[in-house]
């Protein structure tokens, strides 16, 4: 069976050495490994896929743990084919649910989809199929948004959920709830802020002249927009483009990048460095 190690610690020599040679000592045999030394804030990150034939999978997470102690290790370790549970929180817009739910069918994105949140009613996507997953139409307003909020943190611990993906969810979390979603909310939007906020941007945009449209995806945190950065991409405009033409672009952007993003982290291939992340790419 194979097992994914990730691991960052302050920067000193051996970690590589000490990390390969329990892993040997354990009959475990590396397939992939992947390693950055940040030297802007001394730390070191890891990335480690490694086989190990038989049980005893608890004896080396107790070896491993205590090696770790060491080197005053943040790691987390687990089996490959583990697939993650994932909430889809979703508006009006929905391309980026249809996307990941197509991802999913095909085996693109190896995942568990556990509920798809809305606080539109389900009539609003009676084009999609949901091929079985739970539907919850949770509406807000200014009034009832705690309440609503309080409605999806129990719907996460309900479903067992480790990562929420705000599929184009426009609706801005509390400082509560992204400090209970802290390093498992990822979102999706234009690059165009802070430049052009509020509605219709892609608008605002073509209004300006803009020459290139983007997309980011990142962690969600109580700092609106600015969470550690995932996944980024742009694409040229021209003179050419109508202002629906770059919705139309816009949307393909934000499919590809939050599609993206989702499998780097259900890989374990996003570690946080602060209010950065570093990304072992495959």
């Amino acid at each position: 069976m194979q097992y994914i190690l990730t691991l960052s610690c302050p920067d000193r020599p051996g970690i590589v050495a000490a990390v390969a040679t329990l892993l040997y000592e354990s009959g475990c045999n590396i397939v992939d490994a992947q390693q950055f030394d940040a030297a802007l804030t001394d730390r070191f990150f890891m990335r480690v896929v490694f086989d190990r034939p038989g049980d005893g999978f608890s004896a080396l997470e107790t070896k491993f743990g205590a090696m770790a102690q060491t080197f005053a290790m943040d790691w987390a370790m687990r089996p490959r084919a583990e697939k993650r549970r994932v909430m889809l929180l979703v508006s009006k817009f929905d391309h980026c649910l249809a996307d990941i739910l197509y991802r999913w069918r095909i085996g693109e994105l190896d995942m568990t989809p556990c509920a798809i949140v809305a606080n539109y009613p389900r009539e609003t996507y009676a084009h999609l199929d949901f091929d079985g997953v739970p539907f919850h139409h949770l509406p807000v307003t200014r009034e009832t948004k705690m309440e609503q909020e309080a409605e999806i943190w129990r719907l996460v611990r309900e479903t067992q959920t480790d990562v929420v993906v705000l599929a184009r969810y426009m609706q801005v979390l509390s400082d509560g709830l992204a400090a209970k979603l802290a390093g498992r909310c990822i979102n999706i939007h234009h690059s165009f802020l802070p430049g052009f906020k509020g509605a219709k941007p892609y608008h605002q945009a073509h209004a300006r002249g803009v020459k290139l449209i983007g997309a980011t995806a990142h962690y969600v945190t109580s700092e609106l927009d600015e969470g550690p950065i995932i996944e980024q991409d742009v694409e040229r405009i021209s003179h050419r483009d109508a202002p629906e033409d770059l919705v139309r672009k816009g949307r393909d952007i934000e499919r590809r990048v939050l599609a993206r993003a989702l499998r780097h982290h259900l890989e374990d291939r996003v570690i946080l460095n602060g209010r950065n992340t570093v990304v072992f790419s495959d």
